[in-house]
């Protein structure tokens, strides 16, 4: 157990850019596994429907986009085993070097094995090593800051950073060596990126000092049987639905939605049930549900850039440069760059601002509303079916996504880290990942509906949507507020 006047002491250590050193090696680590996450995502579409002359495996494009979902939904899902890996077994820093290193084995399977057997193996990889690496990477910068620290939610921008500008770098290198060379190059890179990030982890791992070492819960022996049982019966129930049928390729993003779900609100359940949580920290809990409802919103939009506008782009944008054709894949690394731009400002203005900036639930409100009309953008060049859409078009439309992603999504991981119950806090940052997990898998969803020929029905009607979700979370905000006890 690591005593207070040690946690203190390292509170007080040598500061980096005014935040705790340990902040650089998260930044670095998330940096990498962000690189080789989305340089993979962004030409897996592409892999999975492009025929089998042009290196592809030739399926059809809304089960190659259901696909994606469904895989970007379970790798959010699986934070929850990550969670519960740092709180029963290996504490949140360990977990998050392990992680790393099963992520770059799924890399490695993607771009080894051929057909769907790398594909399998290497997205079930790639999905559980990176949901232990994300949850808790995150928790574990939370706990660098104490409670009302008002560098927090900059410290969380700066990390965010961190995470947009390896979402620039993959599919830029990826998507290049895809076009230049095949698929299974630019699995190799991303493979190549994870390792690089487990590197400078291990080197500047002593900045992180003790924290996120301990191990809240450990695991009993009886609640490893009990765990084992549930998983066996997990896998089992999954390999029975391929078996009869039930559950398909074609309705996997479906599926894993309604997995997702369920999972949300049983974990809900459990966290306002427990004994182990106090009667504050229960109304937090509760005070976090329409945060969450907000977020699965927000995020079904902002996903889409891997399933219907990665579609979109491959058909509808001319990629022409100054006669030079750019890979369509290259629509993964715009909205970074915005981000990246706009971060340091952000972080600024959120530390500057203090006390005084929007509170958390006006936050989400305005990140939703804005998501909605920056998709409304889209309608003011739909029309026309054929590659047709400029690309400065869409860098200035996804250049509207960046501004609502910086007021929800990196203010979504400070706020899950102050709302978490102290048994549960590696578990809720979990259970804040199933919010982009639901939004993920529903993105796959939604690119059932999406049709070159109908553009304006569909931009217009998920835009408004999700700007009357916005509204109603913006009206009920003080409520929210009143229910988070103290957290700002």
């Amino acid at each position: 157990m690591v005593s207070g006047v040690t946690q203190a002491a390292e509170r007080t250590s040598p500061q980096r850019f005014g935040h705790p050193p340990g902040l650089v090696n998260l930044f670095g680590v998330e940096l990498w596994e962000r690189f080789s996450f989305y340089g993979m995502l962004t030409i897996l579409g592409y892999y999975l429907y492009y025929s089998v002359g042009e290196g592809g495996l030739g399926l059809p494009k809304t089960t190659a986009t259901g696909i994606v979902g469904a895989y970007g939904g379970f790798v959010y899902l699986s934070t929850v085993l990550g969670g519960w890996t740092a709180d029963r077994v290996l504490g949140m820093e360990r977990t998050v070097f392990y992680g790393g290193v099963v992520v770059m084995c799924g890399h490695i399977s993607l771009a080894l094995l051929p057909g769907m057997a790398g594909v399998t193996v290497g997205l079930v990889l790639i999905a559980l090593g990176a949901g232990a690496l994300k949850a808790n990477a995150s928790s574990l910068l939370g706990t660098l800051y104490d409670d009302g620290d008002p560098r927090r939610d900059g410290g969380f921008t700066l990390f965010y950073l961190g995470i947009n500008i390896g979402a620039f770098a993959g599919p830029l290198i990826t998507g290049l060596l895809q076009t230049r060379l095949g698929f299974h190059y630019g699995f190799g890179a991303a493979a190549i990126g994870m390792a690089f990030g487990l590197a400078q982890y291990v080197v500047f791992r002593r900045n992180l000092g003790s924290h996120g070492r301990t191990v809240p819960h450990p695991l009993s022996q009886r609640d490893f049987w009990r765990t084992a049982a549930l998983v066996a019966v997990i896998l089992g129930a999954i390999a029975a639905g391929f078996a009869t049928g039930l559950l398909t390729l074609g309705n996997l993003s479906q599926a894993t939605t309604a997995l997702i779900l369920v999972a949300s609100v049983s974990y809900f359940t459990i966290m306002l049930r427990s004994p182990r949580v106090s009667a504050v920290e229960r109304v937090r809990v509760r005070a976090f549900i329409p945060l969450f409802i907000a977020s699965a919103v927000f995020w079904s939009l902002f996903q889409q850039i891997f399933t219907v506008l990665a579609v979109y782009s491959d058909e509808r944008i001319n990629w022409t440069i100054f006669g030079w054709t750019a890979p369509a894949s290259w629509i993964g690394s715009i909205e970074p760059v915005w981000v990246i731009l706009l971060s340091p400002v952000f972080a600024a203005m959120w530390t500057r601002l203090g006390r005084r900036a929007p509170t958390t639930p006006r936050k989400f409100a305005y990140g939703v509303i804005g998501m909605g009309l920056a998709f409304l953008l889209f309608l003011t060049v739909a029309g026309t079916p054929g590659r047709t859409v400029p690309v400065l078009a869409v860098v200035a439309i996804l250049g509207a996504f960046a501004i609502p992603e910086l007021m929800l999504s990196p203010i979504a991981l400070s706020v899950t880290t102050q709302l978490a119950p102290n048994a549960f806090r590696a578990q809720m940052m979990a259970l804040a990942f199933f919010s982009v997990g639901l939004g993920t898998a529903m993105s796959g969803v939604l690119s059932r509906y999406y049709d070159p020929a109908h553009e304006v029905a569909y931009f217009g009607t998920v835009g408004l949507v999700a700007v009357g979700v916005g509204v109603v979370v913006w009206v009920i905000a003080p409520r929210i507020s009143a229910l988070m006890e103290g957290v700002h």
